[in-house]
């Protein structure tokens, strides 16, 4: 198993949408005709969305066949932005006052699924569809933001591509939003803080994902198809490396794309990244709430309407259920190593198991990404600090779902071995003779990890130590295995015994923070769950 320069080649899939690494043939892309592309505008700016993107999918899916690539049509970069925002937006979801504006969302979120899948993230110019721009019109908009009629109507006017609605404009997300990290942290602040809510984020989170680890797949191939002839690297224009570099102005830039990933619905988290719509987690009240009406002057400037845009600010607004707690439930463990204990009490600080997996998704195309273009980004070491600084102090039946192999399956093996082994060397005891380097081989686990206990006395440091080695072994036993050794059988052993010793020490050392939910006791039996895991894992391979 190699480390940091093999991840420049490693391919990213979602494991429950793992591609080969050959991706599908997409289908070349066409503007729409005047006409057709006048009737999206006409349905879009009557609010007559359904039949807007019923038409666009009929346009998008005829003239197809197995064993023909034909070009298919597709809309201006404007229509696929008012798409993802009508996929979204609380009039049309958690607040929508009919079946028919529900069902307007989820036939964007299908058809921006389509396009993707049949057209492709570049043919379907995904870049500029899906720019942020924080300023109500964007220059992709056009300025003004009204089409020309009458004598002025042009199929090659500037601004006739334009959506004259709010949604398209001041409305939409790619506006709302100062930019795509500013949506991952409201997203996963709302996993945990408003439910409700998050059930959309995530099936648009994970469609952006998909998009993402596409995108940037796909200009990997074309550069190791292309080689030498690209005069830059194809990934330099990816969506990612937009995002990443939306503000190259701003120091400390991906302190805060961590921070994003890591959003938690803490009163720190949910200051720094708030909502994108105003009152976004308030639900529309049940029939029969009777409130009074209160009447409010119009004040642009802190977004208060009074009677305007009631759809979205009126006083029909029900609050989420106040009894929602976002406490996580203390682990209970049924015995060492439990999985239903894991589950239970180490997914709910971050969301739920759904929450955790797109965050882990993310961490690892940021690793592809400081990797292959660390000027770009970050270096690979900085980035790793920063999601050691940001994994270390979470309590321990989190910790332990991070290094789970369910969820180092989301990263490459190189990055899942780099990574741990960068948490494991902040634990692990000053004895130890560490590896120059992260390359991972049965040898460096037997000398410098198994056998050493944490370098605190502390009962959760001591754990969280024995489940990075139970991590790295893992790993070595799926992808290359392990050879049963005396030695090894020694290493184990003395590690068990190391850390079981120096946790009785009763915690000198302890950092604020550092210990479980549950206090030593729960935290021992995270520590003895783990030894018993490693010690099975050995006793598999020995002959």
């Amino acid at each position: 198993m190699s480390s940091q320069p093999s991840l420049k080649n490693e391919v990213l899939s979602s494991p429950s949408n793992a591609q080969s690494n050959s991706h599908p043939s997409y289908r070349p892309g066409k503007a729409l005709p005047y006409e057709l592309r006048e009737h999206c505008i006409i349905y879009f700016e009557e609010a007559l969305y359904s039949q807007a993107l019923t038409l666009l999918t009929s346009l998008l899916t005829s003239g197809n066949s197995l064993n023909h690539l034909s070009p298919a049509f597709v809309p201006p970069p404007q229509h696929l932005a008012l798409a993802a925002t009508l996929a979204l937006h609380p009039s049309l979801t958690t607040r929508a006052r009919s079946a028919d504006r529900l069902q307007a969302a989820n036939l964007a979120l299908r058809y921006l699924r389509l396009i993707h899948h049949h057209v492709g993230p570049i043919n379907a110019n995904f870049g500029k569809a899906f720019a942020f721009t924080n300023s109500g019109i964007s220059s992709r908009r056009g300025g003004s933001g009204r089409r020309r009629t009458g004598e002025d109507a042009s199929p090659v006017a500037q601004d006739v591509e334009n959506v004259n609605t709010e949604l398209a404009n001041i409305e939409s997300l790619w506006a709302r939003a100062e930019d795509f990290w500013h949506v991952v942290g409201w997203a996963f602040n709302c996993s945990v803080v408003h439910k409700r809510r998050w059930e959309r984020w995530r099936v648009w989170l994970e469609y952006m994902l998909q998009v993402l680890e596409d995108d940037w797949n796909l200009r990997r191939n074309i550069m190791d198809v292309n080689g030498a002839k690209e005069e830059e690297d194809p990934r330099e224009r990816s969506l990612i490396v937009n995002y990443v570099n939306a503000d190259g102005s701003r120091g400390g830039k991906e302190r805060r794309v961590v921070r994003a990933i890591f959003a938690d619905g803490s009163p720190r988290a949910m200051t720094e990244f708030k909502e994108i719509w105003r009152n976004e987690p308030k639900e529309r009240k049940k029939d029969g709430d009777v409130t009074k009406k209160i009447q409010t002057k119009v004040n642009v400037d802190e977004e208060v309407y009074g009677d305007y845009l009631k759809d979205e600010e009126g006083s029909d607004l029900a609050d989420e259920n106040p009894s929602f707690t976002t406490n996580p439930p203390s682990p209970t463990p049924e015995g060492p190593g439990s999985d239903i204990a894991t589950l239970s009490g180490g997914t709910a600080i971050l969301g739920g198991i759904e929450s955790i997996n797109l965050r882990l998704r993310l961490l690892s195309l940021l690793s592809s990404v400081s990797a292959t273009l660390p000027d770009l980004f970050t270096p690979i070491t900085t980035l790793y600090t920063l999601y050691h600084d940001a994994i270390r102090p979470l309590p321990l039946p989190t910790f332990s779902i991070l290094l789970s192999p369910s969820s180092l399956r989301f990263l490459t093996p190189p990055a899942a071995s780099s990574l741990t082994q960068y948490i494991l060397r902040s634990l692990i005891s000053s004895s130890a003779p560490l590896p120059a380097k992260d390359d991972l081989t049965q040898d460096v686990l037997e000398e410098s990890y198994l056998p050493y206990a944490a370098n605190t006395g502390s009962i959760a440091d001591n754990a969280k130590m024995s489940l990075c080695v139970e991590a790295l072994v893992r790993l070595w036993n799926g992808h290359v295995g392990l050879e049963w050794s005396q030695d090894l059988d020694r290493a184990v052993d003395a590690g068990i015994q190391a850390r079981e010793t120096k946790a009785k020490s009763g915690g000198r050392g302890r950092r604020k923070g550092a210990e479980g939910d549950g206090g030593g006791e729960e935290d021992r039996v995270w520590l003895r769950g783990s030894a018993e895991r490693i010690r099975g894992l050995v006793d598999m391979v020995k002959p």
